[in-house]
């Protein structure tokens, strides 16, 4: 671990010990470690969370302590050791230590994760998905990615997650990486047609990747984006994952296409029966010159998303998790190194993945540097973008706040082919936005009316 101090090193030391205590008994352990954890955040940085699971623990018949056990049945022990500790002792409590501090002393934001696309190449080309545009122009050296993530460790990040394009084209680098940052935890966009059983041996022998595989519904809604066969190729590659007891979840994209297909129980009810853990929800966005709005989701379709998800975690045995209609679990937008950034693979640092405007290069800047730019900082000073945190997004749901920051950053834009005015692209989104203001509002206030 970078840098790491004597306290540390004692943290990760006792980390692992506790968490080799919970053996194979976690109804008699898990309470133990939620002990450990009281006791090593002392400064209370995750007191809501501890309150969260102190409940969780409660309820043993309850779904989410369901979803926690079967990551004993379902998980190959040494697999889910190792992302516990990555997850739970570097990424949040060492992790999100450094971070803290790191903030204070450069009065920037600091990122909890990195998302980074080590090529612009993919084997499919999914409708209304920049991605396609671009073709095998653009990647990442080994030896950049590298460099990416020991920059990031030493403030604190040790989270990594791959987009692209299709991150497993690179599934050498991919695992060489794991490899050589065995205290990081990754994760991986994929549209999981890559995935094979050399792959999956892979990853159970650096223990430290995870696969978030996209996919739009069932076979038809799948297809319509996808290709036709890919469907039948992403429940081959959740098979052979599900058989070596390797974790996965879901990233699923809705659009007024199969948003009440991706929101039924139905849908939901299979994906936890093919073994994801957890399922990633984002809204279309119409980015990029070839973007197609009208498969930009309804605010009704997007009103019957926050119902059903919120449901789901009272009932279903998954994580699941909306990055629009849950800022308000975050104080709204997440991105510009609030919690998150993007690289993409000419090198660009970017607030978001759907924001494609830059101001720095990983080429030219440090990682804080970066941070500590125009664009960033515009970020920073910015947000929330909104008090009602159901409408976090200053692109999708706040008229004319991405422009200005853009504007007054004198950040560009990063499509090399075909670089969109920030102007035309936000105009894309306001009457969306328009349609959703009165829809959140309703929502935001009958939420706090109960608290």
């Amino acid at each position: 671990m970078a840098d790491k101090t004597i306290k540390e090193h004692a943290e990760s030391f006792a980390g692992k010990k506790v968490l080799d205590y919970l053996g194979e008994d976690p109804d008699r352990n898990l309470p133990k470690l939620m002990d450990w954890v009281d006791r090593f955040d002392v400064n209370d940085l995750f007191i809501s969370q501890r309150k969260v699971f102190r409940n969780i623990l409660d309820n043993p018949d309850g779904n989410w302590y369901q979803l926690i056990k079967s990551l004993w049945t379902d998980i190959d022990v040494d697999v889910r050791k190792t992302f516990f500790n990555n997850f739970i002792v570097n990424t949040s409590l060492i992790g999100c230590r450094r971070q803290e501090k790191a903030k204070e002393k450069y009065q920037c934001n600091i990122p909890w994760a990195i998302l980074m696309d080590p090529t612009s190449a993919c084997n499919l080309s999914c409708i209304g998905c920049w991605a396609a545009e671009y073709g095998n122009k653009l990647n990442m050296s080994y030896e950049t990615l590298d460099d990416i993530i020991n920059q990031g460790k030493k403030v604190g990040t040790y989270m990594y997650i791959y987009s692209g394009g299709e991150p497993l084209v690179r599934k050498k680098d991919i695992i060489r990486l794991c490899d050589a940052h065995p205290d990081c935890e990754f994760l991986s966009f994929t549209n999981a047609t890559l995935i094979d059983e050399d792959f999956a041996n892979e990853m159970l022998r650096v223990k430290n990747f995870v696969p978030a595989i996209s996919i739009e519904g069932f076979e038809e809604e799948t297809d319509f984006r996808r290709g036709k066969g890919t469907y039948q190729k992403i429940i081959q590659a959740m098979e052979i994952l599900k058989k070596k007891k390797l974790p996965f979840g879901i990233s699923c994209c809705y659009t007024n296409k199969n948003t009440e297909i991706i929101g039924s129980e139905e849908y939901i009810d299979d994906m936890i029966e093919k073994g994801a853990k957890f399922a990633w929800f984002f809204t279309y966005m119409p980015v990029g010159m070839d973007a197609v709005p009208e498969l930009m989701a309804s605010s009704s379709q997007r009103e019957f998303m926050y119902h059903q998800l919120r449901k789901f975690r009272e009932t279903k045995k998954i994580f699941t998790m909306d990055f629009w209609n849950d800022g308000e679990y975050v104080n709204g937008c997440i991105a510009g190194g609030r919690n998150y950034l993007h690289i993409n693979a000419n090198g660009d640092i970017e607030p978001c993945a759907f924001i494609h405007y830059s101001d720095s290069s990983i080429y030219d800047k440090t990682l804080l540097e970066a941070y500590q730019a125009p664009l960033f900082m515009q970020y920073h000073q910015h947000q929330p973008f909104n008090e009602n945190h159901l409408r976090p997004c200053p692109l999708l749901d706040n008229p004319g706040a991405l422009t200005n920051m853009i504007e007054t950053s004198k950040a560009k834009s990063t499509d090399f082919q075909n670089p969109e005015n920030v102007v035309e692209l936000s105009s894309k989104c306001k009457k969306a936005a328009d349609h959703w203001a009165p829809v959140a509002e309703n929502l935001w206030k009958n939420a706090h009316s109960q608290v």
